[in-house]
């Protein structure tokens, strides 16, 4: 089983995987409404204008795991970030990113390290994983990693179509 058959719902609970997006890089970044970092989402709607038209996907999974910073329903969020971010991005059901419950695009994606060599645990909101267009994990940037950072800039062009 690759990434892209791992079960999962949008935010609006219709069924999916991350095969929907098979040829396009994807930004998966687990987001929250009531954290320090959230505005972080006006980054990753820039990218997502910036670069949607190359092959790029940002992809936007609520999570509720650090302290209790993504309450709301489903329609909560989406009305959320669309009138105060404008997110034009697709967004997923809210999972759970560590821990027993860990959902497992998770699972498989915490397997990466990052930069420094580490890999396991989610850290905090907004940890960015990329993913190629082949549904391979590629790169993992931590929560403070500003969406149009060099870093994260550089990581998504070099795994956009070509």
């Amino acid at each position: 089983m690759t990434l892209h058959d791992i079960p999962l719902r949008t935010l609006a609970g219709e069924p999916t995987t991350l095969g929907a997006y098979s040829g396009r890089a994807v930004l998966l970044v687990n987001v929250a409404s009531k954290c320090g970092l959230t505005p972080q989402y006006e980054g990753l709607e820039r990218l997502q204008q910036n670069y949607g038209d190359r092959g790029l996907t940002v992809l936007g999974v609520p999570c509720n795991q650090f302290a209790g910073q993504e309450p709301g329903s489903a329609e909560e969020i989406q009305t959320f970030c669309s009138t105060t971010y404008g997110v034009t991005f697709p967004l997923l059901e809210k999972i759970d990113v560590n821990g027993a419950d860990r959902h497992p695009l998770y699972a498989e994606l915490t397997k990466l390290a990052d930069a420094d060599g580490e890999a396991g645990d989610v850290q905090w909101n907004f940890e960015k994983f990329l993913i190629s267009p082949a549904g391979e994990p590629v790169a993992r940037l931590r929560p403070r990693a500003e969406p149009e950072a060099t870093e994260v800039v550089a990581a998504i062009e070099a795994q956009l179509p070509r």
